[in-house]
């Protein structure tokens, strides 16, 4: 999901990291860290753990003067399913506080009597699709898309003054608004894929031009109290640290991954975001040998992060095609017991709650409209014939799920299947894959029409 941007406006976008003293509630310290080490008055940098010091206001017993000796880490959006027992190898990184927070969020569900807004950069883009369309009904249909909320995907740097103009239009709009987003741009990122490599590595200072990522993200949410923001956290990374740890790049890329999303989960949470960890899908994780490493792998991710109640719980199907509830399994599920995304939360979720993990959920249902499409469970690169699924919506049957969700927004493209193209991925080119694709993140203009063609429910 990365659009191409040139590099002086990317320059022009990312404020110089190091400066003379870090602003309130910036990091200050740890692990690979090389930003400023002081903070500006009356704040005090303060030891979390390892890989974080923090500007917090008054003083503190326990400030970077801890040991941050700086080590370099060894050395994206991929939904290749897998049943195998890999886990993660890496032992749970050590407790901390999690970071203070301002905000204090909803009880419950955070959906309930919220109004989640479209997302404007997924509404232009629609806009611009519209008059291409030359069958009135389906550019009638496809309008009614721009109406329904759809997550806006932060992979890059580049798109985190959008974030800004989102949440100062839904802030004008009233106090009872929800914005949707996803934190996607780990360094290293898509470690068993090549379609949505992202922009850092780690390699090149990529957990440094992460965090300062995450603190510009977390820097235009504070401006808007008034407004509730859902995170997807990092699509796909640690559903890949549960059973592809065999891929060197994704061994590589462990400890980088766990201290990042341990980063984002802390840093967002001062502003109050509700958080839901990307958690694969029932065709990767909710094989039966898979699902009891992946909920300890949660549990350890949350206890790293201090356990704030940010986190409200997991996210599934994001980007995928798997149905919500079937009495009538898709052929290409044969042999996973779990063979729709409710049949795997439901046998998800008393693990999570052993590793003391909240078992709540969303489901991502923007392009689960058709079944039996694909070849194999593992097939992800724009399948064709696929429908917009079930509107977003609270009625979900199941008390684990707060909300059927759209995440990944239809049209934009999965990967390209140009062989030459840098980031090609050869599940782009498979029989069942729409072709010719563009780049990921692109539009697919054909594709997106026979999303709103194929949508079941119809849109109209």
């Amino acid at each position: 999901m990365k659009h191409t941007i040139s590099l002086a406006a990317l320059v022009a976008l990312v404020p110089a990291y190091v400066t003379a003293q870090a602003a309130e509630y910036a990091q200050c310290g740890g692990i690979n860290y090389s930003g400023p080490t002081t903070c500006v008055s009356p704040y005090v940098c303060t030891y979390s753990n390892p890989y974080y010091s923090q500007c917090l206001p008054g003083t503190s017993s326990s400030s970077s003067s801890h040991s941050t000796t700086t080590t370099s880490s060894s050395s994206s959006h991929s939904t290749t399913t897998s049943s195998s027992t890999s886990k993660s190898s890496g032992t749970s990184t050590s407790t901390s506080s999690s970071a203070s927070s301002t905000f204090t969020p909803p009880a419950g569900n955070p959906f309930l009597g919220k109004n989640a807004l479209p997302n404007p950069f997924y509404t232009a883009e629609i806009q611009a699709a519209i008059p291409l369309i030359s069958d009135a009904n389906t550019a009638k249909a496809a309008a009614v898309v721009e109406t329904i909320p759809t997550f806006f995907w932060i992979d890059q740097v580049a798109k985190v003054p959008t974030l800004d103009t989102t949440l100062a239009a839904a802030a004008a709009a009233g106090s009872n608004n929800l914005v949707e987003i996803v934190i996607y741009d780990l360094p290293n990122r898509d470690c068993h894929a090549k379609a949505s490599n992202g922009e850092f590595q780690i390699s090149d200072n990529g957990v440094a031009n992460y965090e300062n990522y995450i603190d510009q993200i977390v820097a235009v949410i504070k401006k808007y109290p008034t407004v509730t923001v859902v995170a997807v956290i990092e699509p796909d990374s640690l559903a890949n640290l549960v059973t592809n740890l065999s891929d060197p790049n994704c061994s590589a890329a462990e400890t980088a991954y766990k201290q990042c999303i341990t980063y984002a989960i802390q840093q967002l949470s001062t502003v109050g975001v509700i958080q839901y960890l990307d958690a694969g899908h029932a065709g990767w994780l909710g094989w039966p040998a898979n699902l009891q490493p992946a909920a300890t792998l949660f549990g350890q991710i949350l206890q790293s992060a201090g356990t704030p109640n940010t986190v409200r719980g997991l996210a599934t199907n994001v980007a995928n095609y798997n149905s919500y509830q079937t009495n009538s399994p898709d052929p290409c599920t044969q042999g996973d017991p779990n063979y729709d995304e409710l049949l795997y939360i439901t046998a998800l979720a008393p693990l999570l709650q052993s590793a003391n993990f909240p078992a709540h959920f969303i489901v991502d249902q923007g392009r689960s409209g058709q079944q039996n499409l694909r070849q194999q469970w593992g097939d992800w690169c724009n399948i064709k014939g696929a429908g917009f699924g079930i509107r977003p919506t609270t009625n979900t049957n199941s008390s684990f799920v707060d909300s059927i969700v759209w995440v990944k927004p239809g049209g934009e493209c999965d990967g390209t299947s140009n062989s030459s193209a840098p980031r090609y991925d050869s599940t782009c080119s498979l029989s069942d894959a729409d072709q010719p694709s563009p780049q990921a993140g692109a539009w697919f203009q054909e594709y997106f029409q026979t999303l709103v063609q194929k949508a079941n429910p119809p849109l109209i």
